[in-house]
């Protein structure tokens, strides 16, 4: 085959495909501009909440999310705590037993955090009446009104799903650097910007309510590790909306070493694969049924994720000029698109003295862990400053 044609067929595969994704984010991206502060009125009725924080191999966090829930200004007879400890140390475990909550021990031969939620719905005290479900992770870290501004929320919504606001705990390396980043724009773009056209927002896998009656008759159909992702496509094909709360405040903990970031994006590639496999046979009922929630969520799920989506970009703008030139032109519009919308969506209190050097290294760094150079690696420096970099840090000194 004729190297050229070849080429050509390479070039506008990806281009393509690359093309659709950016228009996608880019479409969202602007109306996320146009968010408005939603007004919560205080509840008048006060739900009862069970918060449930699954806990794998976590010894090192666990108590701190244990003590935050449990310093919540919500009434204290109206919410229990329950910690589904699953190959925790004896000494954690020992430690958790102290508190006033229910400590689940289970020890399954395949973890999974969809087995842990399924185990602790059927181990709940009978007598027990909840309202609403709430999802901690074990190392997130909430605000003493988070359970209250939940009720306010909840009933404000009228939904049976509402999202609290996810910002990480920890900035200190590139890879939870870059993590903040990407969560941060996957926040503005499928969630803030999908409410304002009125389409649900993305759910995630912490910091989210239930209605509880919901959650324990269909958290039980859950299968696989992408527990979130098996919620969202039921709550789609149901006709539930989802709705997001941006003061609702959720910390959650960002990994810091670009292996593990790899091996967690290597994941969610993984399941969102495995999620559009397993639900693109709804697409041709969901357009003639008028489910847009169900129709957008498997075009979520086509999209390239953000991480091969830089990739292919700075790979393709760098090695085609050194091919034939007149390819990379059209390689350089994408690029410029995507680099708007990550720039939309990126608060300017992320955007620091790292933030161009964090996030054009980020495919150089993946590349580097894979080759072991990791090391190496984190002693260049590149000094260099983006508009949206300089803009950012003098409004915030002003």
């Amino acid at each position: 085959m004729n190297f050229w044609f070849l080429l050509d067929i390479i070039d506008w595969t990806l281009f393509i495909a690359v093309s659709l994704t950016v228009l996608y984010l880019f479409c969202f991206s602007v109306t996320s501009l146009f968010v408005h502060q939603k007004r919560v009125p205080k509840a008048r009725h006060q739900n009862r909440f069970v918060v449930l924080i699954p806990a794998y191999k976590q010894d090192g966090v666990v108590l701190n999310a244990v003590n935050a829930i449990l310093g919540q200004s919500y009434s204290q007879r109206l919410f229990d705590v329950t910690v589904i400890s699953d190959h925790e140390s004896e000494i954690t475990n020992f430690r958790l037993a102290q508190f006033p909550i229910t400590l689940l021990t289970p020890n399954f031969e395949k973890s999974t955090k969809a087995k842990s939620l399924q185990y602790a719905i059927l181990n709940l005290p009978a007598f027990k009446i909840y309202d609403v479900v709430v999802i901690i992770d074990a190392d997130n870290i909430v605000e003493p009104d988070f359970l209250e501004q939940m009720n306010d929320a909840f009933e404000s919504a009228g939904s049976k799903a509402i999202l609290a606001h996810r910002l990480p705990k920890n900035r200190d390396t590139a890879s939870a650097r870059i993590g903040s980043v990407f969560e941060e724009i996957n926040t503005s773009i499928f969630r803030r910007g999908h409410n304002v056209v009125g389409l649900s927002a993305a759910l995630t896998g912490s910091g989210v309510a239930y209605d509880f009656a919901w959650f324990k008759e269909n958290i039980m159909n859950a299968r696989t590790a992408a527990e979130d992702k098996e919620l969202e496509a039921m709550l789609m094909r149901q006709r539930i909306f989802v709705d997001y709360f941006d003061d609702i405040r959720v910390y959650d903990e960002k990994v810091r070493e670009v292996d593990e970031f790899n091996r967690q994006r290597g994941r969610w590639i993984t399941t969102q694969f495995k999620a559009l496999v397993k639900n693109i046979r709804y697409l041709p009922v969901a357009l003639f049924n008028r489910q847009y929630d169900l129709v957008d969520k498997i075009i979520q799920w086509m999209l390239i994720p953000r991480i091969l989506l830089v990739a292919i970009i700075l790979v393709m703008c760098v090695v085609l000029p050194f091919i034939y030139f007149t390819l990379c032109i059209k390689w350089w519009i994408v690029a410029f698109f995507a680099g708007l919308s990550f720039a939309m969506s990126t608060p300017d209190e992320f955007v620091d003295d790292h933030w161009d050097e964090d996030f054009l290294m980020l495919p150089i760094r993946t590349v580097a862990s894979f080759l072991h150079l990791s090391d190496q690696l984190e002693k260049i420096h590149i000094p260099f400053f983006s508009i949206k970099n300089k803009l950012a840090i003098k409004r915030r000194k002003k």
